[in-house]
């Protein structure tokens, strides 16, 4: 692994050690998405592409470390398409929940209690769903008018997508979770806040966990960043424009990235 302050390029690859395990697996763990539709199909097409040059006859496990929805313009398309995957990729997909579909849930429970939703994405989301958002944050009519509106044209299958997300998948050497992790608490104790939420002390915690933790949730470039305790593959695609998606091997992790809006690539899987 490298040192406490690298990061990767697109085409990096390198060993990590004999020990970085994924139990002989072939894994790609994919950031945060926030609506941004064109480049998530853009990236899948690279997977697919890397998959046929090095699959080798393993079945992939390819692994969202959630925040599909607000913020960029195609929550609904992007929905869809993870719906798809799950029933008609030739690999094995695993979807975490992030901060953000936890607020959107919450919202859908109760808009008066969860209306700052609307503030960090949720309009976005809304629209995408060609709903209207609230023209005031505290208009509760409003919100609750949205809401059964957003409940009419959302496709079942995307609601239980929703509800069905899972926090934790750990692998090997590896635990792939949305935001973080408590330092000092054991994995199978961590608490969902912390694992949606977290930013400090997680990011700055400079030991060892259990596992090397794959997160999203937490960005700062549009390089992702990797340390010996933690690989934080979030970069801001809704900003940048750059999606990453983190492949792991064992003794092995490599890296690319798809950039830009540009025109919708078919997903071929």
């Amino acid at each position: 692994m490298t040192g406490p302050d690298s990061t990767l390029d697109a085409e990096s690859d390198w060993e990590v050690g004999p020990h970085a395990s994924v139990e002989g697996r072939l894994v790609y763990a994919i950031g945060d998405v926030h609506g941004c539709y064109d480049i998530l199909t853009r990236l899948l097409a690279m997977i697919a592409d890397d998959v046929a040059a090095r699959g080798q006859g393993r079945r992939p496990l390819l692994v969202f470390v959630g925040d599909y929805v607000d913020r960029g313009p195609a929550t609904a398309k992007v929905l869809s398409s993870l719906v798809w995957l799950q029933r008609h990729a030739p690999f094995e997909p695993r979807f975490l929940k992030g901060n953000h579909e936890e607020m959107l849930l919450a919202w859908l429970d109760d808009p008066a209690e969860a209306r700052g939703w609307l503030r960090v994405g949720g309009a976005e989301t809304l629209r995408s769903y060609a709903v209207e958002p609230p023209a005031e944050v505290d208009a509760i009519d409003d919100h609750l008018r949205a809401r059964d509106d957003l409940l009419e044209r959302m496709p079942a299958s995307h609601m239980r997508f929703l509800q069905a997300l899972e926090l934790t998948l750990t692998l090997g050497d590896y635990a792939f979770v949305h935001a973080g992790v408590r330092p000092g608490v054991p994995l199978r104790k961590q608490v969902p806040a912390d694992l949606l939420w977290i930013r400090e002390p997680f990011l700055s915690h400079g030991k060892r966990f259990e596992k090397v933790i794959v997160h999203g949730h937490t960005w700062d470039s549009a390089e992702p960043m990797i340390r010996e305790q933690r690989i934080g593959i979030d970069t801001g695609v809704y900003r940048t424009g750059v999606l990453t998606a983190l492949r792991l091997e064992d003794g092995r992790i490599g890296c690319f990235q798809a950039k830009g809006a540009g025109d919708p690539l078919a997903i071929r899987l």
